[in-house]
């Protein structure tokens, strides 16, 4: 898993060592530790690499300090809050990352009797006095699958698709391009409703950091304008290698070409089953969504790709009348 590089900075600040295996997660292009390892070392660590486990000492615990991020990222921005709670002094950490998650993790850690403070992309954390341990907290909704089933309900929905348990606030990047795109939405204080669609329209995007859309939206997102009406352009900022699933949407019927970091989609185009292959979490979903639209029948193989950010998604699928099943 991507994220099992973010108990490094508690066990340090906990146990003042750790050794944790470098992490793995989906080959869509350089996704270093870099900046976490980065982060720590200004925090007082001592780090090296051995054996594919990254190593880390910090004997007299971890010293607050001040660190600016040479890009922003939400592993390292969220493994250095985590590690700055506890440790001795303040801290100051610029160009952050600023998604919903990390905020998500300040509430948390501030329960916890974090004294911490966001203004822009700088989040400051000073010495903590009282650290509670009894606490209750709800973790957010996952706006990624949210925006997953959004496009599903834009793509196959003959009838209304309410999504519940979640803050529209939060994806309102997500809502607006959907909308220029011709999805009918509905916001309600918890849930939004995908009306059912008449016609898809072009549209011109980037991916970005938040608030900007989101790079593991993109895939999902080029399914839906493959049905828009005209030329359409995704450029991918985030990734090099995240277009890996563009071969396997044209195996059904895609028309799809790439020009530097650009994926021109030619819409509106009409699919067919096939067996294809899963290349990495955001690709797998892609070609679920495809199948969903196909005639004739569509097998996915490398689904273990899909279940690391879905859970039962065939199960929530059939809830709205989708013809599937796991082998």
């Amino acid at each position: 898993m991507r994220a099992g590089v973010l108990v490094l900075g508690s066990l340090l600040t906990k146990y003042g060592k750790a050794k944790v295996s470098l992490p793995g997660g989906c080959a869509i292009g350089s996704r270093p530790v870099d900046l976490h390892l980065f982060a720590l070392k200004k925090l007082g660590a001592k780090i090296k690499i051995k054996d594919g486990y990254i190593l880390a000492e910090a004997k007299n615990g971890l010293k607050g300090s001040k660190i600016k991020f040479p890009s922003i990222s939400v592993g390292a921005t969220e493994n250095a809050l985590i590690a700055a709670f506890k440790a001795k002094g303040s801290t100051i950490l610029k160009n952050c990352a600023i998604e919903p998650e990390v905020k998500d993790l300040i509430q948390f850690l501030k329960k916890l009797g974090a004294n911490i403070n966001l203004k822009g992309r700088t989040i400051s954390i000073s010495q903590n006095k009282i650290i509670k341990s009894d606490i209750i907290h709800q973790v957010i909704f996952d706006r990624i699958e949210t925006g997953t089933y959004m496009i599903a309900g834009a793509l196959q929905a003959k009838n209304n698709l309410t999504i519940n348990k979640i803050d529209p606030k939060i994806i309102n990047t997500e809502i607006n391009i959907l909308r220029k795109i011709g999805v009918e939405i509905i916001k309600k204080k918890k849930s939004i409703i995908i009306k059912k669609v008449k016609r898809l329209k072009k549209i011109n995007i980037v991916t970005k950091p938040y608030p900007g859309f989101p790079t593991d939206l993109q895939a999902q997102l080029m399914v839906l304008l493959t049905q828009a009406n005209g030329l359409s352009k995704i450029k991918e900022d985030i990734f090099e290698n995240r277009f890996m699933h563009v071969p396997e949407l044209k195996r059904m019927g895609a028309r799809i070409k790439i020009k530097n970091k650009t994926a021109f989609i030619k819409g509106p185009s009409k699919f067919t089953g096939a067996e294809v292959m899963a290349t990495d979490l955001r690709a797998s979903v892609s070609l679920v969504l495809s199948g969903l639209i196909a005639e004739n029948r569509t097998i996915i193989n490398r689904i273990y790709h899909l279940d690391r950010g879905y859970e039962f998604l065939e199960n929530k699928l059939k809830k709205c009348k989708a013809e599937i099943k796991r082998v």
